[in-house]
C-alpha cells in the first residue's frame, strides 16, 4: 500500500481512507481521535482463529474454537428456575448446541442467519455441546476476509463502527505511520525487564503472529504507562522534598484539649499517626500525607489534631470537602467542640450568600477565623487567609488537581493532608501516592455495634418494615436510601417522593422527612438537625448522606434499588449506621430482575462488610480508571493497565521509575532523552506536580 503524505500520528483520523468527518465521530465515542490514538488502541480480547476446528472433529473436553452460522434461538427456563439461551450452530460439516445460563439479553443479540465465533470447553449432554464459551459476532465482510489462520484482535466498538472498520483503518496507520514512533524506555530498562521494542510491540498488538506475541505487545504498553505514571509521582516527591515549609512550633496543647472534649478514647491507630503527623509538622519540608481509613475509623479527629497544631502556632487551617452536606455535618459536629477551647471557625459555601458571605470571608481574611471548613468556594478568587499553615481535604478523589492546586497557592507551601474513606491495599496506595506519605487506620473505636446485611425482595417488604417498626417503637431511627429525586421516564426507579409516601403510610405514626442535594442549605441544616436530634425518625435520602453524617441512634438502613450503586457507594452508605454499641441492620431491597453479575456483586457486598476487601472486588470490576478517579488529571493516564491483574508490573515500573530519579532528578544524561521527551509531551503542566 502507497504512504499518504497526508497523514502523521497528530492526523485526524478523519483523514484516513474511509474514514471521513462523519465516522470520525464514531472513533472519538472510543477514544479515537489521531491516528496516534489508534495506533494505540488495544483490543480487549483476541480470537485465535488459527485453532478453529470444524464441528464433525470435535472431541469432548477439548479446549476448541468454531466458527458457524446459527440455525435456531431459544429461551426458556430450567428446573432450577434459569434462564437459558441455547443456540444450534452449523458450519457445514455438523450442528453443536450452544448453551448460556442466566443471559437474556442475548435472546435478541443473536439471530438466525448471524455467522457467530465461539470458543472454549467441549462438553457432552445428550450430544456435544459448549457452555457459557466467550463469544464474538462476526459480520459478512469479515468472514469473506479468509480470516482462518489469523489472530483477530477484538477493538472496542460503538453504535455505527463495524470491527471491520477500525481493522482496515489500523493497517492505514500502521502503513503510513509506524515509523513515526520513537522509543519511550532507555535500552537499560528495555532489557532488564525484557519488553518488546516500542514500534514492535505497536505492530504486534494489531498483527500478532501468535497469541503470546499479543500478550507480549500489551505488556510493554502497561509497562509504559504505569512507568511514566511513577515517574511523574517520584519527580513530584523530589520536588516537594526540596521546597522549603512550616516547622510548626507548640507542644500541640490545643490539640490535646481537643481530644479531652471528646467523648472516647483514641484508638491505637490514631495516637501512632498523630505521633507521625506531629513529626512532620515540626520539620521545615511541607508536610504530604494521604490518611486512609476505612468507614468509622476516626480520620477526621486526626485530621482536627494536625490542624490545631497549625492554630497553636499561629497559623490558620482550611478543611475542604466536596459537598455541602458533608462540610456542614463537619462544621455543625467540630464547632462547639472548637469554641468550648477557644477556636474560632467559620464556614463557606456556595448557598451562604448576601451580608453572612461578606462577614465570613472577612473573618478569614483577618484571621479572626483560626478554622475555616469549605466546599470549592473556598478557592474563588475574592478568598484570602491571613496565613494559611495546613490544608485537609476530605474524600480527596472527588476533588480534581487544579481544585486542590487552587486552595494550597492560598498559602505559601502549607502542609497538605488528604483523607481517603476509599481503602486500597497498602501496597497499591504506596504505589499509587508514591509522591505521599501514607498512614493507614484499619481499627475502628471499640464497642461498636455489629452492622447486620442482607438482601430482601419485594415480598418480603412488608415483614422488613414490621421489622423496622420494631426499632422506632424502641426509640432508635432509619434511613431509607433511594438513587433519584424525581420520577424519570427513562428510568424506572422509585423517586424520594414516591419513597415518602410510602414509608409515611407504612409508618403513619412516626415522622418522616426527605433530605436531597436540591433543597436549600437552611433547610438541609433544619432537617438534619431535627434527625440528629431524634425529632424525626424515618429519613428519606438520596447519597447526600454517604459521607460525614453520624447519627448513633439510627440502627436501620434501607436501601431501595441497591443495583444502582456501586461497592464503595454501597459500603459508605452502609457506614451511616453501626455508630453505637447496638447492632445494626442494613436491607437491600431488590424488587426487579438484575443480571447475575449485579447480582454477585451486591451479594458480595451481603457478606463482606471489610472496606478493604470491598475495594479490591470493586477495583476488580470498575477498573483502574474509575478508582483513580480525578487523581490523574494532571498526571499521565493509565487506561491500560489493570492495577490487580497487572501488579507485578506495576510494582517493577514504580522501582525502575524511584531509582532513575534517584539517579537523574532532572532526566540530564543522554541515555534518558528518549524518558525526558515522553514526559514533556505527558505533563503539559509542570505546576500541577505540586499536588496530586
Amino acid at each position: 500500500m502507497a504512504k499518504s503524505s497526508l497523514l502523521c500520528l497528530s492526523s485526524s483520523v478523519q483523514y484516513i481512507k474511509g474514514i471521513g468527518p462523519k465516522r470520525a465521530l464514531y472513533f472519538k465515542k472510543i477514544g479515537v481521535e489521531t491516528v496516534e490514538d489508534l495506533l494505540f488502541l488495544v483490543a480487549h480480547r483476541y480470537l485465535d482463529y488459527s485453532k478453529v476446528l470444524k464441528i464433525k472433529d470435535l472431541k469432548i473436553n477439548d479446549e476448541a474454537s468454531i466458527i458457524g452460522q446459527i440455525i435456531k434461538v431459544e429461551q426458556r427456563r430450567t428446573r432450577g428456575k434459569q434462564i437459558l439461551i441455547q443456540v444450534a450452530l452449523h458450519d457445514g460439516t455438523g450442528t453443536i448446541v450452544i448453551k448460556w445460563f442466566n443471559r437474556p439479553d442475548l435472546k435478541n443479540r443473536f439471530k438466525p442467519g448471524n455467522w457467530l465465533f465461539v470458543s472454549g470447553q467441549i462438553t457432552f449432554f445428550y450430544g456435544k455441546q459448549l457452555v457459557n464459551p466467550i463469544y464474538e459476532l462476526i459480520d459478512e465482510e469479515e468472514k469473506s476476509n479468509k480470516l482462518s489462520g489469523t489472530i483477530l484482535p477484538i477493538y472496542p466498538l460503538t453504535t455505527g463502527l463495524k470491527l471491520w472498520d477500525v481493522r482496515r483503518a489500523v493497517r492505514i496507520a500502521l502503513d503510513n505511520c509506524l515509523d513515526e514512533i520513537k522509543e519511550t524506555l532507555p535500552n537499560s530498562i528495555i532489557e532488564k525487564n525484557r519488553l518488546m521494542r516500542l514500534t514492535d510491540a505497536v505492530r504486534n498488538l494489531h498483527i500478532p503472529s501468535s497469541i503470546e506475541d499479543a500478550y507480549n505487545a500489551r505488556r510493554r504498553l502497561v509497562y509504559d504507562e504505569f512507568f511514566f505514571f511513577e515517574l511523574t509521582l517520584a519527580k513530584r516527591r523530589a520536588m516537594i522534598k526540596k521546597e522549603p515549609g512550616i516547622a510548626f512550633k507548640g507542644d500541640a496543647n490545643l490539640a490535646e484539649k481537643f481530644i479531652q472534649q471528646l467523648p472516647f478514647e483514641l484508638t491505637r491507630g490514631q495516637k501512632e499517626i498523630i505521633k507521625k503527623i506531629k513529626l512532620d509538622m515540626s520539620l521545615p519540608t511541607p508536610m504530604n500525607r494521604l490518611l486512609q481509613g476505612d468507614v468509622g475509623s476516626g480520620k477526621t479527629v486526626v485530621a482536627v489534631y494536625a490542624m490545631l497544631i497549625a492554630v497553636e502556632a499561629g497559623y490558620q487551617a482550611a478543611l475542604m470537602a466536596p459537598t455541602e452536606i458533608l462540610i456542614e455535618q463537619h462544621f455543625l459536629g467540630l464547632s462547639p467542640i472548637l469554641k468550648k477551647i477557644g477556636v474560632q471557625t467559620v464556614l463557606l459555601t456556595s448557598s451562604i450568600k448576601g451580608p453572612q458571605r461578606k462577614k465570613n470571608i472577612e473573618k478569614i481574611k483577618d484571621g479572626t477565623a483560626r478554622v475555616i471548613f469549605g466546599t470549592h468556594a473556598l478557592i474563588e478568587g475574592e478568598i484570602v487567609f491571613e496565613n494559611l499553615g495546613i490544608v485537609v481535604v476530605d474524600e480527596q478523589h472527588r476533588f480534581g488537581v487544579m481544585q486542590r492546586a487552587a486552595l494550597v497557592n492560598k498559602g505559601i507551601n502549607p502542609d497538605f493532608l488528604v483523607l481517603s474513606a476509599t481503602p486500597i491495599p497498602r501496597t497499591l496506595a504506596l504505589t499509587l501516592y508514591g509522591d505521599l506519605d501514607v498512614s493507614l487506620l484499619k481499627e475502628k473505636p471499640p464497642r461498636r455495634g455489629e452492622v447486620i446485611t442482607k438482601i430482601i425482595r419485594e415480598n418480603e417488604k412488608q415483614d422488613t418494615f414490621r421489622f423496622i417498626s420494631e426499632e422506632l417503637n424502641q426509640g432508635r431511627q432509619a434511613f431509607v436510601i433511594c438513587p433519584i429525586i424525581e420520577k424519570s421516564e427513562k428510568l424506572d426507579l422509585k423517586s424520594v417522593k414516591e419513597i415518602k409516601e410510602e414509608i409515611s403510610t407504612a409508618f403513619p405514626h412516626f415522622r418522616t422527612e426527605i433530605i436531597h442535594g436540591r433543597l436549600k442549605s437552611n433547610e438541609r441544616l433544619h432537617i438534619m438537625e431535627e434527625f440528629r436530634q431524634g425529632k424525626i425518625n424515618v429519613l428519606v435520602a438520596t447519597t447526600v448522606v454517604e459521607v460525614g453524617v453520624d447519627i448513633p441512634n439510627a440502627t436501620v438502613m434501607l436501601i431501595e434499588h441497591p443495583e444502582r450503586f456501586g461497592l464503595a457507594q454501597l459500603h459508605q452508605l452502609r457506614g451511616r449506621i453501626g455508630r453505637s454499641t447496638r447492632r445494626a441492620y442494613c436491607f437491600l431491597l431488590l424488587n426487579r430482575y438484575v443480571s447475575n453479575e449485579t447480582f454477585q456483586r451486591i451479594k458480595f457486598f451481603e457478606k463482606n462488610s471489610d472496606g478493604f476487601a470491598l475495594a479490591q472486588q470493586d477495583m476488580k470490576i470498575r477498573g483502574p480508571g474509575e478508582i483513580l478517579g480525578k487523581r490523574q488529571h494532571g498526571l499521565p493516564d493509565i487506561k491500560i493497565g489493570n492495577l490487580n491483574r497487572d501488579q507485578d508490573l506495576l510494582f517493577q515500573a514504580r522501582d525502575d521509575a524511584f531509582a532513575l530519579i534517584e539517579k537523574d532528578p532532572e532526566l540530564e544524561l543522554p541515555e534518558h532523552y528518549p524518558v525526558r521527551r515522553r514526559l514533556k509531551k505527558l505533563i503539559r503542566d509542570v505546576d500541577l506536580l505540586r499536588i496530586g
